[in-house]
């Protein structure tokens, strides 16, 4: 791994840090972060999301490592790392474009035709439409690959049926990706196709889902009679699942990426704020916390390296997406400690605005978003540690059966 800049690495975060003090108002740490999906502006939010994605685009920063081709900047990996790194010191986000960017951009470029590389690319990166994920359902959460979504072909068109649920943000979405069983007579990891859908489309009903944060950036979104034009397969038809493990690969790499949420700035100004930092228990459970922060980092480096020398993400991205998980587990229960009974308050009352409160809840979805800790553990064991698979009775039984059994 390479931690130091190099000469020219050094130039790029003068010039990024440059065009950044130009373009992009400073991160106050003030102790008044929120949440935009707590704050009850959402549409002011993604118009905010929008706008900078467009500044990124037209000052040629928005997709770094894209191919110059696709609107990109044809840079390196590390290159990213150090604009994102830059970019955390100001007070702008693109957040709603993270499925579009960090997963559907990289899935398109590796798996999708030149038609659907030229329509959908360019338009994204110029953030003109936002994206989301149609994967996981009542009944396929962590067992993904028993999808029952339903798939059929139907002349230049397909017929979908069937319900997703925990879809990021797909009320605010204009096009999703969507996996479907396409050939129920195959085993469950084989006849399934993944699309892209228009959340315009008519049959597609998203319902918001009130969390226990009290916001409601998840959905779940019910598929009727949906027809999808036969054009906006990605892949081959019935090998879906191939497909799928590049946008999961990725994903895990987004997640693992994010660092686990507010920095430890915000969490080192919240324990001064409280008084926290002159008790030595609960310093030493910051200093636990800045060095999980620094693993995080250079977890990160490794993935990073291993990008710049045109490497997709692997296994690592499940170690990373372990430990942000755990991180911030940790983490908040720290965020609770150091504010004593003022943890309990919400809304307005609550410190910073209800962001620390929101972070504490927050906590429980980490462990699920993006494959449970406990499917991170098996990838790593099985790809990282050369342990043997889980035993399965099922890989190779056509999931039409399987269906049959469970009703």
């Amino acid at each position: 791994m390479d931690f130091d800049d190099t000469p020219e690495e050094a130039a790029f975060r003068a010039q990024a840090r440059t065009w950044l003090e130009g373009h992009a108002p400073p991160l106050v740490h003030d102790g008044t972060r929120r949440s935009p999906w707590g704050s009850g502006d959402e549409d002011g939010h993604v118009r905010r999301c929008k706008d900078w994605q467009r500044t990124l685009f037209d000052g040629g920063w928005a997709g770094i490592t894209w191919p110059e081709e696709y609107g990109g900047r044809g840079a390196t990996a590390t290159q990213a790392a150090i604009f994102a790194q830059e970019q955390s010191h100001f007070d702008v986000s693109s957040g709603v474009f993270a499925v579009g960017i960090g997963m559907v951009g990289p899935t398109l470029m590796g798996h999708g035709t030149p038609e659907q590389k030229e329509r959908f690319l360019g338009p994204l990166l110029r953030g003109e439409e936002v994206w989301c994920q149609l994967f996981s359902e009542p009944g396929a959460g962590s067992d993904l690959a028993g999808l029952s979504t339903r798939a059929v072909r139907d002349g230049d068109e397909w017929v979908v049926n069937g319900q997703k649920v925990w879809n990021s943000g797909a009320h605010l979405s204009d096009w999703g990706i969507l996996l479907t069983r396409s050939d129920p007579s195959q085993p469950k990891h084989r006849g399934i196709t993944y699309f892209l859908v228009d959340m315009r489309t008519p049959g597609i009903d998203v319902r918001p889902l009130r969390q226990i944060t009290g916001e409601a950036h998840f959905n779940e979104v019910f598929l009727s009679d949906v027809r999808i034009p036969a054009a906006n397969v990605v892949g081959d038809v019935d090998n879906g699942w191939r497909v799928a493990q590049t946008t999961l690969a990725n994903e895990r790499t987004l997640i693992g990426g994010g660092g686990g949420g507010g920095g430890f700035e915000d969490l080192a100004g919240l324990a001064r704020q409280t008084g926290g930092a002159g008790n030595a228990t609960l310093r030493q459970e910051l200093a636990a916390a800045y060095t999980r922060y620094q693993l995080v980092r250079y977890l990160g480096y490794r993935i990073q390296t291993a990008l710049s020398r045109g490497e997709a993400p692997g296994p690592e991205s499940s170690v990373v997406k372990l430990l942000v998980s755990q991180h911030q587990s940790r983490t908040a229960d720290l965020v609770a400690a150091l504010q004593g009974t003022a943890a309990t308050l919400g809304g307005g009352d609550a410190t910073a605005g209800g962001f620390w409160h929101s972070f504490f809840l927050n906590q429980f979805a980490s462990r699920i978003g993006g494959g449970t800790d406990q499917i991170q553990r098996n990838i790593i064991g099985e790809r990282v540690l050369g342990l043997p698979r889980e035993p399965s009775v099922d890989r190779d039984v056509p999931f039409s059966e399987l269906a049959a059994r469970r009703s």
